[in-house]
């Protein structure tokens, strides 16, 4: 994928790596992808566990797989195992990432989700669904804008901020399948035009 960065690891690393997948869960609202921007500020800038480079390779990879979008997690959770030291610490931080990640919010979502059905003529519920909606924009607009300005940081990239506005436009504009336009990104990447 891309070159890892060595680390070392201890027991109090990857119990730091759990507690922080842990609290993020409970913040993954609209998904575990909108928690990216804090996984990215604690991976590679706080803990420098991963470089921008691996942090990219790895959430790229796993939404252009088939699969759940919470594979990213997987995926990180393998790179900082990777880097600390083989496959069978890669395979522990698979394990403490996505336990980490699943289980605060798979027990609140549940329990949530029964008391909503419960309840969901009241006013209160009823509000609380409906302001979440802008809360989850907020979330994917600053996932994106994370990713974008780490692989576009200057103005000699102009094609690639070209290319997220027109792919924005598209999408927002017209019924052209989502696919067709991941697949029109990735020619371009392919032959260099971006």
């Amino acid at each position: 994928m891309t070159e890892s960065i060595p680390v070392v690891f201890g027991l109090q690393e990857w119990f730091s790596l759990f507690l922080h997948y842990l609290t993020l869960s409970l913040l993954s609202i609209g998904g575990a992808i909108t928690t990216a921007p804090d996984m990215h500020r604690f991976l590679v800038e706080q803990q420098h566990w991963l470089s921008d480079a691996q942090f990219n390779a790895s959430i790229a990879i796993a939404q252009a797989a088939p699969g759940p979008n919470v594979l990213f997690v997987a995926l990180l959770g393998w790179n900082v195992g990777m880097n600390a030291g083989g496959m069978l610490t890669g395979l522990l931080g698979v394990a403490l990432a996505m336990l980490g990640i699943l289980i605060p919010s798979t027990i609140l979502t549940y329990a949530a989700a029964q008391w909503g059905h419960r309840n969901r003529e009241m006013p209160a519920v009823r509000a609380f669904k409906q302001g979440m909606a802008p809360i989850v924009v907020a979330l994917l607009i600053a996932t994106g804008w994370i990713l974008t300005t780490v692989n576009a940081s200057s103005l000699k990239d102009w094609p690639v901020w070209l290319l997220t506005v027109v792919t924005a436009v598209i999408v927002w504009r017209t019924k052209i399948h989502l696919l067709w336009l991941l697949g029109a990104g990735a020619l371009l990447g392919w032959y260099g035009l971006i």
